[in-house]
């Protein structure tokens, strides 16, 4: 068994006595096993109120346990029913529930009636409630004539539907001939008796089929009225035949079409009663007419209405009270109410209550001479009258029985004895029905035994309580004690609860409460006991809760929920949406802690629940998802308070989806003058749903509307009816008016057309007016199309005009428009500018100055003037065809200018011509000047070549630009060490007229840089840099280079082979010589020509030379002869002083290599390793 959690364990108080469980007799309960002897109990019977299906076999139930097991008997309507002499009915073996076989033959009718059951062994007799039994009815309608209604529109009507009685009730529900349901509202409605009622009626309630349908469910049947014809007709449409021959009886009803008060249709006058039982559902209802449909409110004179039992029903005119109780009697009042009047009608509600038990009788265990009581109480309205039966025999007729003594609704019983075992029953009846109840005494003597079964293992989670059962029997009733180990003390009742079942509760038990528990029970005939064990688990927690969400419909969101849970233990987790489950959809995703949902949807709102389960316990947490998205576009636009110049705008909003709405933008189009064009017209806070809008004439509007949340805009909504405002004459004039002449004889008038909408009616044109500025002329008009401009011919040059532009349509005139001031056509200008002169300032700039021009002879706008300027630089430059000007403008009536970025050393010309916006005038004299010199620009290159040991030389072109008469050439060099540091700054003048340089008497292999620039007068101009390095001794390199492939070097060294090998054949003989004996003489003097090839050929000569010579040499060859060398790894190769100088070459392709220069550095620098191998370890190396 599965029990709940545990908190702490009290300690037990030491002193206090064992708590014994004694259990009053006279209230017993207990089950007495189905081993030992008892009287029989009634355990399933069919209700009291048996409606069956004809068309099924009649199934009477009657289950009853006993011991020995009972026997069962009927009586039907009072009687003895011997079910073996009716060959359809039989009795379920080893029950008494009885089976009618009426499917094959035989009718339900036959058997119907009030059944009772007994059953009976030798320690009394049970027996049931009388069971009613009826077969179920779904009567046909009764055939009928039901003539057409035809009734004036407002009228009230009430369409009966009158259904046959059957078994049970039926439901009723109208449909139409397509068996679609009838819609209703608080207009029209149905009432608890069937009928449809209609407060008033509408030219749309008019059809031909309005049908009732009565479903009685216990047979599966839908029985059809017929139909119900219904015309309404309008007051307008009753011409003088119709009503001639119409009187007014033959229109339903007689009450008037017109707006009217409420009346009620049902129930009828101002007060009416209602009896309700007990326990049921109380219906009341009020159902009025009137014109304009009548609303019900519902209140209760002398008291409140209960909140969680009262709900409204069929559109507020039904109340109904679930549960009802004698203090829900009382008055009830209905109220109807429109806007003509308001009526009342009070019902008063009575509630009776049939028989219902207080103290229903308990089956009663006695053992010998012990004594006890039966008890039955029940109350009702009216009180029930109570009576008792011994064995289904009223006990007034019953055996009599010394031990029992009857006080109303109790029977004594004193020193009892096997005899006494009965049942009784005791029956509660008034009016609206009655209980029955069967108790048993059963005298008994048993020692203790208990039922629970033993080592029964509980788990149960930590701080909740824990209850360990001891279910027992015995008689006498036994006491009950509990133990805690296998040497504990009873239980006390400080820290535990022991309840008169024999169940051990632990209030709130904890990981100390684990054990082992014993339960002992003890009577006068015996004692048993029973082991059970306790374990304690962690409490499942969620320690990472999902967490409010907002999203964006169509992103992905996920909740995240982390369960930590006892080890012994494996949750469950699942998700829930709305207390319900997750939608089918693959959006949705369960991972090991997360639930994520794709694809946000608005109908995926809502809390998720988060529930993790365990055999023992659940937890869950919750979070909300609420998506947002921007508003739904608004709707049901509507057009009101139309007027010429405003209209008011009203709409219904859209789902703000769970983002307020913070304002409409309102926009319109002109289908007149710009369909399919939308203009913005006006915003307005999203709380307003109205707006009043400024109009133009003659446009024909339709607006829509958008809604904005935080989130963005929505689409608009569909476009409101279209609206077209009254013609009037223009309010603006055209804007931009300008007078210019593009001749020189003429005024070209230009504006800006009004647009359709600005043109507030048909036939737009313009009236174009001018006239001189300075003359007495009159205005001269002309009226043109719609166009934007209009030339005037044949005014003078450039003359100042007054101009206007006026709008005008088919109704009228703009407004006086504005006078702006125009020109006439420009020409060019007639004089040039006089008393040129020009100051130079520097070598690159100069200043020209002069005189203004007369203003009349611009016969323009001034623009200002112009100053063309070019150099002359020889005279073949002058005889060109084209000579290159430069412009410069200056802007307005300046009479001086600055002319920048000259050339130095140059002779200029310029010219000065006013301008106007027709052209240029003529140009007046040319002036000349000359700027001075300036400084030179960098020499064109600097190049070094045929370095030398000691020497390099300079080749250089003069600067690109002189900038004058070059004076002299500026030379300054320094060199550079194996660190980059700059020696002393050496500075040398030479002669303008050199192009080539030779610096001598410098280091060898130095790297120098050099800084180069030109002079003139002015000052020296910008530097060129380069570097170079000088040469190493050319003739040590040559013969480092050589040596080994001259010719005498070879012959040199072939020399000294031979010579070597002459000592080594010499050292060989005299080492192999023998003694001064004639033999070896002669051996001497005369060699055997055999035997000598044989010793040159025999390999030792090899042999000797590798081990005595030509090894001593090798290493001999690496000790220096000269001290040039100073280390056994200096004989580097001619590349590595190559590298020196990163592989340069000279544009002869020859090699500058700084070998000497490398030598004559090792004193100074210590780079022993660098120096020149010397001849011999050249040698050495060929060798």
């Amino acid at each position: 068994m599965q029990l709940e959690i545990m908190p702490k364990k009290k300690r037990l108080s030491a002193g206090r006595v064992p708590l014994i469980l004694f259990l009053c007799q006279m209230i017993s309960a207990l089950d007495v096993p189905l081993d030992l002897v008892q009287p029989p109990t009634i355990t399933q019977q069919s209700p009291k109120d048996y409606i069956v299906d004809p068309r099924e076999n009649i199934v009477i139930q009657c289950e009853a346990q006993g011991k020995p097991p009972p026997s069962f008997s009927w009586t039907q309507n009072g009687t003895h029913f011997d079910i073996d002499k009716d060959p359809l009915v039989t009795m379920k073996a080893g029950s008494g529930t009885l089976i009618i076989n009426i499917m094959s033959e035989g009718k339900a009718e036959t058997y119907e009636g009030v059944y009772q059951c007994t059953a009976r062994n030798e320690r009394g007799a049970a027996i049931s409630n009388n069971i009613v039994v009826r077969p179920s009815r779904s009567p046909l309608w009764t055939k009928e004539k039901l003539e057409p209604i035809t009734l004036r529109s407002g009228q009230s009507l009430v369409l009966p539907c009158r259904p046959p009685i059957g078994l049970p009730p039926a439901i009723i529900f109208w449909m139409d001939n397509s068996f679609q349901r009838l819609p209703q509202s608080e207009r029209v409605s149905q009432g608890l008796n069937g009928d449809l009622y209609f407060s008033n009626v509408l030219p749309e309630d008019s059809r031909e089929d309005y049908i009732c349908y009565a479903r009685f469910n216990h047979t599966q049947t839908i029985q059809q009225k017929q139909p119900i014809s219904v015309k309404v007709i309008l007051v307008d449409e009753l011409n003088d035949t119709i009503a001639a021959n119409l009187s007014d009886t033959e229109v339903y009803g007689a009450k008037s079409s017109r707006e009217r008060p409420p009346t009620f249709l049902t129930p009828q006058g101002n007060a009416s009663n209602k009896e309700e039982l007990r326990g049921n559902v109380l219906s009341l209802e009020c159902i009025a007419e009137g014109l304009p449909t009548p609303i019900i409110y519902w209140i209760k004179e002398d008291g409140t209405l209960p909140i969680n039992r009262t709900f409204y029903r069929n559109f507020q005119k039904t109340l109904q009270i679930t549960q009802v109780s004698e203090a829900d009697s009382g008055k009830y009042q209905c109220i109807a109410k429109n806007a003509l009047g308001v009526i009342h009608h009070t019902i008063s509600v009575t509630v009776k209550a049939a028989p219902y038990w207080i103290m229903a009788p308990q089956n009663l265990v006695l053992s010998p001479g012990e004594d006890g009581a039966l008890i039955c109480r029940a109350n009702g309205n009216p009180k029930p009258r109570i009576s008792w039966l011994s064995n289904g025999v009223p006990i007034e007729i019953a055996p009599d029985d010394p031990s029992r003594k009857i006080n109303g609704d109790t029977i004594i019983f004193s020193s009892v004895q096997e005899r006494s075992s009965a049942v009784y029953q005791c029956n509660a009846s008034n009016e609206y029905g009655y209980l029955l109840g069967n108790a048993f005494v059963n005298v008994l003597a048993e020692p203790p035994r208990i039922l629970t079964s033993e080592n029964t293992l509980y788990q149960v989670i930590a701080n909740r309580p824990a209850l360990l059962d001891c279910a027992f029997f015995g008689s006498p009733l036994p006491t009950i004690e509990w133990f805690k180990g296998t040497k504990g003390s009873a239980l006390r009742e400080d820290t535990y609860v022991l309840h008169e079942n024999g169940t051990l509760e632990i209030p709130v038990a904890q990981k100390d409460s684990t054990g082992t528990y014993t339960c002992v029970a003890r009577n006068k005939l015996g004692m048993a006991k029973n082991e059970v064990h306790l374990e304690i688990k962690d409490p499942t927690r969620i320690i990472k809760q999902p967490e409010y969400a907002v999203v964006q419909r169509g992103s992905t969101v996920s909740f995240e929920c982390k369960v930590k849970h006892d080890h012994t233990l494996i949750p469950t987790v699942i998700w829930l949406k709305d207390n319900g489950e997750l939608p089918s959809d693959g959006r949705f995703t369960v991972d090991k802690d997360q639930l994520v949902v794709a694809d946000v949807s608005d109908n995926d709102g809502g809390t998720y629940t988060c529930l993790a389960n365990t055999t023992l316990d659940n937890v869950s947490a919750s979070a909300v998802l609420s998506v947002v998205d921007v508003p739904n576009p608004p709707f049901d636009l509507e057009l009101t308070d139309q007027l010429d110049k405003s209209v008011q705008l009203s709409w219904t909003p859209g789902d703000d989806n769970n983002s307020p709405i913070t304002k409409f933008i309102i926009e319109y189009e002109d289908a007149m003058h710009e369909a399919g064009l939308w203009h913005h017209q006006t915003e307005v806070p999203g709380t307003q749903t109205t707006a009043q809008l400024k109009l133009s004439p003659y446009v024909n509007y339709s607006f829509r509307v958008m809604a904005e949340n935080s989130l963005g805009r929505s689409l608009p909504s569909e476009a409101s009816e279209q609206y077209l405002t009254k013609a009037a004459e223009p309010d603006k004039n055209p804007m931009t008016v300008e007078g210019l002449g593009s001749e020189p004889d003429n005024l070209v008038i230009t504006w800006q057309p009004l647009n359709g909408f600005e043109s507030n009616g048909p036939g737009l044109q313009y009236k174009v007016s001018w006239r001189q500025k300075d003359g007495d002329d009159e205005w001269t008009s002309v009226v043109v199309a719609n166009v934007s401009k209009y030339i005037v011919s044949g005014t003078p040059t450039f003359v100042p005009y007054l101009i206007k532009v006026q709008a005008l349509n088919d109704v009228g005139f703009a407004p006086e428009p504005a006078v702006i001031m125009g020109h006439s056509g420009e020409d060019l200008p007639m004089v040039a500018p006089g008393n040129v002169h020009v100051t130079v300032v520097n070598s690159t700039l100069a200043e020209v100055h002069w005189d203004p021009v007369p203003l009349k002879s611009v016969r323009g706008h001034l623009q200002g003037y112009r100053i063309y300027y070019w150099t002359d630089q020889n005279s073949s430059k002058r005889n060109r065809r084209h000579i290159e000007k430069k412009i410069l403008t200056f802007q307005g009536s300046k009479t001086h200018g600055m002319l920048p970025g000259l050339e130095p050393f140059s002779h200029y010309t310029l010219n000065v011509r006013v301008v106007n916006g027709k052209g240029e005038g003529p140009a007046s004299p040319d002036r000349v000047f000359h700027t001075p010199e300036g400084v030179p620009s960098a020499p064109s290159s600097l190049k070094i070549v045929n370095p030398t040991l000691d020497s390099l030389t300079l080749e250089w072109d003069p600067p690109s630009h002189p900038n004058g008469i070059l004076t002299e050439y500026t030379l300054k060099y320094q060199p550079i060490n194996s660190t980059h540091e700059l020696g002393p700054l050496v500075d040398l003048k030479i002669p303008a007229n050199k192009t080539r340089w030779t610096l001598k008497n410098l280091n060898f292999s130095t790297r120098y840089k050099f800084y180069f620039y030109a002079q003139t007068s002015a000052g020296s101009g910008s530097q060129i840099t380069e570097e170079a390095v000088t040469t190493v001794d050319e003739a040590m390199a040559s013969r480092q280079v050589d040596i080994a492939t001259q010719g005498w070097f070879i012959g040199l060294m072939c020399a000294v082979a031979l010579l070597i090998l002459i000592l080594l054949i010499v050292c060989f003989i005299r080492r192999n010589k023998g003694g001064k004996y004639p033999v070896k003489e002669k051996e001497d003097a005369h060699p055997d020509p055999e035997i000598q090839p044989m010793k040159e050929d025999d390999g030792t000569f090899g042999e000797y030379s590798d081990a005595e010579d030509h090894k001593p040499l090798k290493k001999g060859s690496r000790t220096p002869s000269d001290r040039t060398v100073k280390k056994e790894d200096s004989d580097d190769s001619l590349v590595d002083y190559g590298e020196g100088v990163n592989g340069q070459f000279n544009e002869d392709g020859s090699f500058i290599g700084q070998y000497s220069g490398k030598k004559e550095k090792e004193p100074a620098e210590g780079n022993e390793s660098s120096e020149a191998p010397s001849p011999v370890n050249a040698m050495n190396s060929f060798v």
